[in-house]
């Protein structure tokens, strides 16, 4: 009972203390009524590819739309060759053909949610890997229509993840609030994370653990994350994500 009770307290004090104060603030926020009304619009991060002769690859990240941005992030990639006069955008979607190229622009808001840059590399290290990532995008399994499952995956997030885990010499985690990124197609497993500086146990993307240089410490329950960055020291929270440095 005692132990009962003590997970029960941790329980709600690493996950729904935080998602219940993430959510209060999320519903003062002007949010889009629906896709039609959202500002898909460019932020403004990235500049003209043309002005930029080197190679870049992105990751970004963004809120997903009204109720649904307290829980999740949307996550896609962006890759532009040396001397290339455009970038190209990766990301899946939940209707049609999941896997999209250039359905958005590069920098574009998400639901009206301005993106957050989770990573970029520049330069001969980009050069080198652009190839890999773009292997990386057409080895993803879950191509096909009717493959998209929102919870707990494959999803927008766990497409981002094989990326990274196909091309561990990006040597990023996404964020906590990424939910999908820890769904398995295999149901259990147990081994290395997907950047192959730790390891990590999993049952269906619904409850795990992690431990790694590059993922931190994380306890995935629901597909909820709390933990902590090594890094880049860092709480991370259900709701709210990433907090610190």
């Amino acid at each position: 009972m005692l132990i009962l009770r003590s997970f029960l307290l941790v329980f709600a004090l690493l996950f729904l203390l935080p998602l219940a104060t993430h959510a209060a603030w999320w519903l003062y926020r002007p949010l889009a009524e629906d896709w039609r009304r959202a500002d898909w619009s460019s932020a403004k991060l990235l500049p003209a590819a043309a002005t930029e002769p080197e190679a870049t690859v992105h990751v970004f990240a963004a809120r997903v739309g009204r109720w649904r941005g307290v829980f999740a992030h949307h996550s896609w990639v962006v890759v532009k060759e040396r001397n290339a006069s455009a970038y190209t955008r990766f990301d899946v979607v939940g209707w049609g053909t999941p896997v999209r190229v250039n359905h958005r622009e590069a920098d574009g808001r998400w639901f009206g949610n301005d993106p957050e840059l989770v990573t970029e590399l520049r330069g001969e290290v980009a050069e080198r890997l652009i190839p890999q990532v773009r292997a990386a995008v057409q080895s993803y399994p879950h191509a096909k229509p009717g493959t998209y499952l929102a919870w707990p995956g494959p999803n927008s997030n766990s497409f981002v993840q094989h990326v990274l885990a196909q091309v561990p010499d990006l040597a990023q985690a996404l964020p906590p609030t990424a939910i999908g990124k820890d769904w398995r197609e295999d149901g259990l497993y147990a081994g290395l994370t997907p950047s192959r500086t730790g390891i990590q146990a999993t049952a269906f993307g619904v409850a795990g653990i992690t431990l790694g240089w590059v993922e931190g410490v994380e306890i995935n329950l629901l597909g909820l994350v709390a933990g902590l960055d090594l890094r880049q020291p860092a709480l991370k929270l259900p709701g709210w994500g990433r907090i610190g440095v």
